[in-house]
């Protein structure tokens, strides 16, 4: 029987133990906070249901173009200690259904924290594994999964404290909402959050140090939520950097790289993160590690060390807990033998849960406009669609790009509320390499958002008989 030793219970790891549970291998699964790890009990998951309670300050917003008299945001009170009481507690729920499937699965989960041990000759890896209050013992492991993830990245000059200088983490515990939030960092953690906390009334000011926010996703996305920021009311400094936060007492001081400073309750730092991996023996053990820190792995999740496998957030590849998850399942089919497909990362969609939301896949603006990747394409509005206008919706559009000959569609973008379900069909004509044409010809539900994306498809086909 196959001994697998999984590191790390995130969703590269626990998706992973099922596999291997499923296919008859004896496993071990180590996790230092819980199931489900720190996307289900830190990030992900407390951060989008965050948002979801930020979404039904939003639905109050313009409620009285719908003919709705009420008091609106002027009698909306945020009981943000109950906020964050309700996202702690799903996330403890989701963290505890993780578990439960585990445990049924045959899965043995261990409290704790594990490393690679002294190199053995042979077919066997040793991992020593250390539970929470127990003594270190050994494991022979014919497998081994690295799934350990990522952890926010601390500057020096603005180390959080816990209490005014915060990292994404450190929020779920304010008992009331910033009077004044500054967020350092406009990328994908920065911007979601300062979307999140503007919708409760909170006073935000994003610091970006590019020309706009989010500067890696599709340009025309990110300048329509960036308008929408500005428009709610976001103070947003662009080309500006976070030099140095300081807690002065009742209060932050952020001072900027070109000498402004800005003055707040509240800082969140935004600016990445760093690989869990310094602390797991692979340098050691001869496994090759990134300047960045990062596992480096192949399309089917292998280290260059035969037998241990890395998934996630550690591996630097898309750090995204759908992507995680599908290299732990694809190391453990790989691993046991059975048939898999490489990696795919032109199929994988990603979303930004601002407001609106922002959805991608496959080829990028950058990519068509650069001419590495000829394309076609075209961006429709929302503002046409019946199903937007009955729902005030004012921003967003659909955009496709298909082959310039063939029209087989390799890429799309999605502004719109619910983008992270819109961008689904659009991942299907992807992967399955289906045509404008095709897309065009599939009947959709009259009035619906999804109806912009066959009409986007029309608009290409037209442009193909051109």
């Amino acid at each position: 029987m196959s001994r697998i030793v999984i590191i790390g219970g995130g969703p590269g790891g626990y998706e992973a133990a099922l596999v291997a549970a499923q296919l008859g291998a004896d496993v071990t699964l180590v996790e230092a906070e819980g199931p489900g790890g720190a996307c289900v009990l830190t990030d992900c998951v407390p951060s989008k249901t965050f948002i979801a309670s930020s979404e039904v300050v939003t639905g109050l917003r313009y409620e009285e173009r719908f003919g709705i008299r009420s008091s609106g945001l002027s009698g909306v009170t945020v009981d943000a200690k109950a906020v964050n009481e309700r996202v702690k507690k799903l996330a403890l729920a989701q963290s505890g259904d993780i578990q439960t499937k585990l445990i049924k699965a045959g899965v043995d989960v261990v409290r704790g924290r594990a490393r690679l041990g002294e190199d053995r000759l042979g077919h066997t890896h040793q991992v020593l594994i250390t539970p929470e209050g127990g003594e270190t013992y050994a494991v022979e492991a014919t497998t081994v999964l690295l799934a350990t993830g990522a952890t926010p990245r601390v500057l020096s000059s603005a180390r959080p404290d816990g209490q005014r200088i915060l990292d994404w983490r450190q929020v779920w515990d304010l008992e009331e909402l910033p009077s004044h939030l500054v967020v350092i960092g406009s990328g994908v953690t920065g911007a979601e959050f300062a979307s999140a906390y503007l919708a409760m009334g909170v006073k935000v000011t994003l610091i970006s140090s590019r020309e706009r926010v989010m500067p890696h996703e599709d340009a025309d996305a990110a300048m329509a939520i960036e308008r929408v920021f500005r428009e709610r009311g976001m103070t947003i400094l662009s080309q500006s950097r976070g030099d140095s936060v300081v807690n002065t007492g009742d209060g932050v001081l952020v001072t900027l790289s070109d000498g402004r400073t800005v003055e707040a309750s509240h800082a969140l730092m935004a600016v990445g993160a760093i690989p869990n991996t310094s602390e797991l023996g692979l340098r050691e053990y001869g496994v090759d590690i990134s300047d960045g820190g990062y596992v480096t792995v192949d399309r089917v999740s292998r280290t260059n060390v035969p037998g241990i496998y890395a998934a996630g957030d550690c591996t630097g590849v898309l750090p995204l807990a759908s992507v995680a998850a599908m290299q732990g399942r694809i190391a453990i089919w790989h691993a046991m033998g059975e048939a898999v497909a490489p990696l795919r990362l032109r199929t994988v969609s990603a979303n930004v849960f601002t407001d609106p939301e922002l959805a991608t896949v496959g080829v990028s603006q950058n990519e068509v406009d650069s001419g590495r990747f000829p394309a076609r394409q075209v961006m429709l509005p929302l503002t046409g669609n019946a199903r937007a206008k009955m729902a005030g919706l004012q921003d967003g559009f659909v955009k496709l790009f298909c082959r310039p000959a063939t029209g087989q569609i390799v890429g799309g973008v999605v502004v719109s509320p619910k983008a992270s379900e819109l961008i689904l069909p659009i991942t299907m004509a992807i992967e399955n390499n289906l045509t404008v044409d095709q897309l065009a010809h599939t009947i959709t539900i009259y009035p619906s958002l999804s109806g912009s994306i066959a009409e986007a498809a029309r608009q290409l086909m037209q442009h193909e008989i051109q």
